[in-house]
């Protein structure tokens, strides 16, 4: 089974860019001409105009990025409906070449664990019979319950060659109310760390335990734009993990930021979009998809260039 960080590294170099699009529709910036054709009457007509904003922007990028991110909580809160929309979308995108990442920041103990891990990933199993349900590439999660509560997710994982993606160090502002706690081993004689590199070197373990040819493991960190500094000491501490670097764009991060997060050879990090891309301009605009083409372009030009392999 092909290995996680290779089909990534191996889609980065194929599209010559580390970016991901974060697929996040909000009904209060969809372009005006879709909100007109569904409506808002129901919550099933708002899930099918997510379902069409997705659908377009996908077709619109798919020739231009490896990977898209759709973020599962503005499905889930438009019911059963929204489901099924956040389904067809992972099916589109899959039938266009890219990955997909399952943004859910999951986490739980024990067979609740296991659930939420196969159904974003492996798939279920019933009286013996498997059944997929989301079969994305990777999904995010929380690691605050330790092991045994991320132990179902790398499982689920390495059974159908996806990945996980870990909080590291997140790109909100009040991420350091916790993620900089100094922290010191019970019995330990060191200084004491902040809370998040105690938490990057639980990921560079499990990174370890299943490397891919190009020296990347299948348990990514999620590591945010707005916080450069924090990201280049994190990519000196964890040389085989792959980074999802979110905050690039509308939440303030640069490229300029951004840079630390990649090895030498440009891999090493997926640098994830969202706002800037999928509503750059007014949602009166006819043009919008010519308008979120642009923006993908011009943050393909503003990220580093990945050497192109076919």
């Amino acid at each position: 089974m092909h290995h996680f960080a290779d089909r990534v590294s191996e889609a980065v170099r194929y599209k010559g860019t580390p970016l991901c699009v974060g697929l996040d529709p909000r009904w209060e910036s969809l372009p005006e001409e879709i909100r007109r054709r569904h409506g808002s009457t129901s919550l099933e007509s708002v899930a099918a105009a997510f379902e069409e904003f997705c659908s377009r922007v996908i077709d619109r990028v798919a020739d231009l990025v490896p990977i898209v991110k759709p973020q599962s909580a503005f499905f889930e809160a438009c019911g059963p409906a929204g489901l099924v929309a956040l389904r067809n979308i992972l099916h589109r995108a899959r039938r266009r070449g890219l990955l997909t990442l399952l943004d859910g920041k999951r986490n739980d103990i024990a067979s609740t664990a296991t659930a939420y891990a196969d159904a974003a990933l492996a798939g279920v199993t019933f009286a013996g019979h498997r059944f997929p349900v989301w079969e994305a590439d990777a999904l995010t999660v929380n690691p605050y319950l330790g092991r045994d509560a991320v132990e179902p997710f790398l499982q689920s994982a390495r059974r159908c060659g996806g990945g996980v993606f870990v909080l590291v160090r997140t790109s909100n502002a009040g991420a350091g109310q916790f993620q900089d706690l100094v922290v010191t081993r019970s019995g330990g004689t060191e200084p004491g760390r902040p809370l998040f590199l105690h938490v990057a070197e639980a990921v560079r373990a499990w990174a370890r335990e299943n490397l891919g040819s190009c020296g990347l493991g299948d348990v990514g960190a999620v590591v945010g734009a707005t916080y450069p500094a924090e990201l280049a000491l994190l990519r000196k501490e964890l040389p085989e993990v792959l980074f999802l670097v979110p905050g690039f764009g509308a939440q303030g991060g640069k490229a300029e930021d951004v840079m630390a997060a990649f090895r030498p050879d440009g891999l090493g990090a997926l640098v994830n979009s969202s706002r800037a891309i999928l509503f750059p301009g007014d949602p009166a605009d006819p043009a919008w998809e010519q308008h979120v083409e642009k923006a993908t372009r011009d943050a393909v030009a503003a990220l580093p260039r990945v050497p192109h392999h076919p």
